[in-house]
């Protein structure tokens, strides 16, 4: 009985010491923090979605404060964010609100798989082990991998197998851009005005595309003729619109036998 006693006196004595030892040690080496990073922390979201370039609200709050990062690249926060950080560090608040975009209509009605998958169940798995599972190898794949980062519930996957955006909810963070394997998902400007080509198949052969999709851009090239602007082309057998023309007429999307280019409610 006298050896547990001892024992757990020892114990004790130990975890006092060592609890001393650690406090001491704390405020010798503790470095304090800029009182202008704690401010400038204190405006931004705490998302930590990195949309900044940065790693997480920290890091982004840490460069602002030493000058060399600037005060509108938080997506989230948007103009309220930059408004707080200029009144604290001045400098441009505008920034410009961004939305993700699905460069691809292959539903699972409209691109008809290659056969059964049975490996991993997510997008990056079926690319890198069979190299995409439709026989368009520019389609939206379907499992999700895009909705599986997003923070803010902006994206979920339809019964059409393809992942659908809430604008109101999206952020423009980048992280499904980024994480999508089919390099699909593009973030766009909000305010953007012009028709979005809503394609990325880029087989030249048009009689193929139809096979793998029934809703592909078959390269006829009848939105470059009637574009009253001429400011769309045909870049690797994809639509490629200059926006510093476009005037959103719709002359392209009514024209497009494949209805493949499509002017955004936000866009008219």
């Amino acid at each position: 009985m006298s050896i547990v006693l001892i024992t757990a006196l020892f114990a004790l004595i130990l975890a006092f010491v060592l609890g001393l030892a650690l406090g001491f040690f704390r405020e010798f080496f503790a470095v304090a923090e800029d009182p202008l990073k704690s401010q400038i922390r204190e405006c931004l979201p705490g998302a930590n979605c990195g949309a900044c370039g940065f790693p997480g609200c920290d890091g982004y709050a840490a460069a602002v404060a030493k000058g060399s990062a600037e005060i509108n690249r938080c997506s989230v926060g948007g103009k309220v964010t930059a408004e707080k950080l200029a009144a604290i560090m001045g400098g441009d608040a505008s920034i410009t609100p961004l939305v993700a975009v699905l460069a691809c209509q292959g539903s699972k009605e409209h691109a008809p798989l290659k056969g059964a998958y049975w490996g991993i169940p997510t997008c990056r798995g079926a690319k890198l082990s069979a190299g995409g599972t439709k026989l368009c190898s520019w389609g939206c794949l379907g499992y999700g991998d895009c909705s599986k980062v997003c923070q803010f519930g902006a994206l979920s996957i339809g019964a059409d197998g393809l992942p659908h955006i809430d604008e109101a909810k999206c952020t423009g963070c980048k992280r499904c851009v980024e994480e999508c394997p089919q390099q699909i998902l593009r973030d766009i400007p909000k305010d953007r005005k012009g028709a979005t080509p809503f394609c990325s198949n880029r087989n030249p052969i048009k009689t193929m595309v139809k096979k793998t999709c029934k809703v592909g851009c078959i390269k006829c090239g009848v939105c470059v003729k009637n574009c009253p602007e001429k400011c769309i082309i045909l870049d690797k057998g994809l639509p490629l619109v200059d926006y510093t023309k476009c005037t959103s007429c719709g002359t392209c999307e009514a024209k497009c036998p494949s209805k493949v280019l499509k002017v955004l409610p936000h866009s008219a």
